[in-house]
């Protein structure tokens, strides 16, 4: 797989890095398949829910809290970005 962002990625990664005002980091900083929480980034369950609430704003799709599928759609850019795409279909 690639390592390089697509353009929806690329979105995806502008309003992470906006709505959660990560000052050290830029869109093109975060890596498709590198994990967003627990990882490099020092992502937490409150940045999750303040993104949810930013990808509903933006994207018009509801992330479920209770969705056991959280853990794999949030895994990284790649994951979360192709979830919103399959919501929008």
């Amino acid at each position: 797989m690639s390592s390089e962002q697509s353009t929806a990625e690329r979105e995806l990664a502008e309003l992470i890095v906006e709505s959660l005002n990560l000052e050290d980091l830029t869109p093109e900083e975060i890596e498709p398949e590198a994990p967003l929480f627990g990882g490099e980034y020092g992502l937490d369950s409150i940045d999750a829910l303040e993104l949810a609430l930013a990808i509903s704003r933006q994207y018009g799709v509801q992330l479920k809290a209770d969705d056991e599928k959280n853990q794999q759609v949030f895994a990284n850019l790649r994951s979360l970005s192709a979830h919103i795409e399959s919501l929008q279909a």
